[in-house]
């Protein structure tokens, strides 16, 4: 396959998995076996692509929130001030941000094997369909709730560091139902907050990475063709892929993603043990 069709389908397929609930890093591992591995740099730029469309479908929430610092109106934003929604944001980010410098401190580094990803896939199949199913009763309840607590903000910032920690559990998961379980009954506003919260994070993770390959030098023998072609088609599908989720959650459940990812899971285990 050529290089050029191996970057597209790499830069697609970090655009379909990095914001969808079925891990981004799992599927990456995986398609680099069929594929090739590629260098750190060429993971960043995907990855940065990914986080620019986001930021894009974001545009005006992000402006309404930075205008709330200003003095140029405090807009309301799922039942709180944008101020306070901003202060709760950047709660959950340097949750994140502490949790990932200990994290990355002692050491810890991602495993590549296809086994600890498929159970990950697995059994946050579980969590999800458990999730719903007590966010669920939770709105029956107490009917919806899209304002985002103190500790849903704290609860989120744990889970992005979780999420980074066991490759196949997905960050997007792992944010959104920790919301849904921690209080914000609503799929939108929980999801929401996720993909929000989500960007400061990649942004710093992608910073801190880049400095890694700047100091090593591997950027000289980069294939910068390659590169631009896979930053482009994951800008373009991330793009894509979040306005579907965002129309998709609003009439249903995310049941299918978790049925996605138990059949995903046990199919890769039926397929280690053959060395396929």
């Amino acid at each position: 396959m050529p290089d050029f069709l191996q970057a597209l389908l790499l830069g697609v397929i970090e655009g379909i998995t990095e914001f969808l609930p079925i891990s981004s890093t799992g599927h990456l591992l995986i398609a680099e076996r069929w594929l090739g591995h590629r260098s750190d740099l060429f993971n960043i730029a995907i990855q940065a692509g990914a986080i620019l469309a986001v930021v894009a479908i974001y545009r005006e929430r992000l402006w309404q929130l930075g205008m709330s610092f200003l003095g140029r109106g405090d807009v309301d934003v799922h039942g709180q001030p944008a101020r306070d929604y901003a202060f709760k944001l950047g709660a959950a980010f340097g949750v994140t941000a502490v949790l990932g410098v200990i994290v990355k401190k002692a050491g810890f580094e991602l495993p590549d094997e296809v086994t600890p990803i498929a159970w990950a896939l697995i059994l946050g199949a579980g969590w999800m369909v458990l999730a719903e199913v007590l966010a669920a009763k939770r709105a029956a309840a107490i009917g919806e709730r899209a304002r985002i607590t103190w500790t849903v903000a704290l609860l989120v910032g744990v889970a992005q560091v979780v999420a980074g920690v066991f490759p196949g559990t997905s960050r997007s998961a792992a944010t959104i139902f920790v919301a849904l379980l921690a209080g914000t009954t609503s799929r939108a506003a929980a999801t929401e907050f996720a993909f929000l919260v989500g960007i400061p994070t990649m942004f710093a993770a992608t910073a801190y990475e880049l400095m890694d390959v700047a100091r090593s030098g591997e950027a000289a023998g980069e294939d910068w063709t390659s590169l631009a072609i896979a930053f482009v088609a994951s800008a373009l599908t991330a793009f894509a892929a979040v306005k579907w989720l965002l129309r998709y959650i609003q009439t249903h459940r995310f049941t299918a993603f978790a049925v996605y990812r138990l059949v995903l899971g046990v199919l890769l285990l039926a397929l280690v043990p053959t060395g396929s």
